[in-house]
């Protein structure tokens, strides 16, 4: 068994809408199924680290849901800016209920044991459109990031941080959620959505006393990235 991690899949096979058109996005879903075919197994588990689908509704993403389900591994889902699919935990879980999709769990304000290591996740923020309203929701951010980590029962477990938005970016950064990191312990912290030119900007690697690792998909060249141990 073993735990991996992508963000940023896009898929789009109902929705009208395809990351196709950006360089280095060719034929993207191709790879992506191809990828994870090579090297996921049944056993394993997959965090999903948002902008999963393009779907404006559950029912417009459920094509890509199902896809997702038809590949091996256990898939943990957390939220991403583009995800305007996401509704609550309870009809997120029952709509995947209803279509048999139990591969598929949802990662917000929980936590998941796999491995000796506990998952834990939320969508964080950036000062994207500079408005007051980015502290609300900072501040919103801060306490489910708080509220995921609360809810590892086995505290001897390493709590691995799964984000879509990076808490470092450029000269951002989001204090509050370092601070939340820094409080629980925090070692590593992998997350997405920066793209193409962003990925210069990006911290990768050791900062703060974290360690910091991007997987948007195009990143990673759409493979998912492998979780090592519990450090």
């Amino acid at each position: 068994m073993a735990i991996y991690a992508i963000g940023d899949l896009h898929l789009s096979l109902t929705a009208n809408k395809s990351m196709s058109i950006f360089p280095g996005w060719e034929n993207y879903m191709e790879k992506i199924v191809n990828n994870w075919k090579k090297n996921i197994k049944p056993e394993d588990t997959v965090v999903l680290a948002g902008d999963t689908s393009w779907g404006m509704s559950l029912g417009e993403a459920m094509a890509d849901f199902q896809l997702l389900h038809s590949l091996p591994g256990r898939k943990l889902i957390l939220k991403g800016n583009h995800d305007y699919w996401w509704a609550s935990y309870a009809k997120m879980m029952k709509a995947f209920a209803g279509e048999g999709l139990d591969s598929l769990d949802i990662l917000h304000n929980n936590s998941y044991e796999v491995e000796g290591m506990a998952l834990c996740g939320s969508r964080g923020w950036l000062f994207e459109s500079g408005q007051a309203q980015d502290d609300k929701i900072i501040r919103r951010e801060a306490i489910r990031i708080q509220a995921s980590l609360d809810s590892v029962r086995d505290k001897k477990l390493e709590r691995v941080l799964f984000l879509h938005y990076p808490p470092l970016f450029g000269d951002q950064v989001q204090r509050p959620f370092l601070d939340i990191m820094a409080d629980a312990g925090i070692k590593r912290c992998y997350y997405g959505h920066i793209h193409g030119a962003g990925h210069r900007s990006a911290t990768i690697g050791l900062a703060y006393g974290i360690h910091f690792s991007m997987i948007s998909a195009d990143y990673v060249s759409f493979m998912p990235v492998k979780v090592d141990a519990a450090l």
